[in-house]
């Protein structure tokens, strides 16, 4: 066979894919269009990150979180985004209800062994702190176990949401990636200082 022949066989190849392939979808259903879904936020999901340290709990933290918090007030994810990112201060029941997601999220995640302990967050939290460099050299010194001892992850994670002041964290969000991104930078921030704050008082 000739090149000509060759490339003009080639639409005629790719045609028959297409066709191939639209066949298959069809035979499974694929001939209708009906729209997907928003996600059940009360089915829990597996959530993971592709961060490490204090960013990836506090991502994973989050996640979770919001699915709580629009379970609770009978919306999916996306009704809640919405409602925030149409401006004016959250009601007292929004407020409850993503500071308790956040609580159940913590619970969730010490059940599920998904808990860093305290020592593996604390040199991250120190990088962050503005410390004189003979403290921080003395808490870089002390036993993982006398921190894991006296700090429990899900301990910090509590006490950092319960003083977490929600309605300036939800000024200007306007759509899900600004709400994720605001509540997970001041999630991530509070626990750095909470560690920091009372690993210095193991001195």
């Amino acid at each position: 066979m000739t090149t000509i022949a060759r490339a003009a066989g080639l639409p005629a190849l790719a045609l028959g894919l297409v066709g191939a392939v639209l066949a298959v979808q069809v035979a499974h259903g694929g001939g209708t269009y009906e729209p997907l879904r928003p996600a059940d936020p009360c089915a829990e999901r597996a959530v993971s990150s592709q961060s490490a340290g204090i960013e990836g709990l506090t991502e994973t933290l989050v996640l979770i979180g919001i699915d709580g918090a629009a379970c609770t007030l009978g919306v999916n994810r996306e009704a809640l985004t919405l409602e925030l990112a149409q401006g004016g201060e959250p009601s007292d029941e929004v407020i409850g209800a993503l500071r308790q997601g956040l609580l159940d999220a913590v619970g969730r995640m010490k059940a599920d062994g998904t808990l860093p302990p305290a020592s593996e967050l604390v040199d991250e939290a120190l990088e962050t702190a503005d410390l004189n460099s003979i403290l921080e050299s003395l808490i870089r010194r002390l036993p993982d176990s006398v921190v894991d001892a006296a700090l429990k992850t899900d301990d910090v994670l509590t006490r950092t949401i319960e003083d977490l002041d929600l309605r300036d964290v939800l000024e200007d969000v306007d759509d899900q990636g600004a709400l994720n991104r605001q509540v997970e930078a001041a999630v991530s921030q509070a626990v750095r200082d909470s560690l920091v704050d009372r690993v210095r008082n193991l001195l």
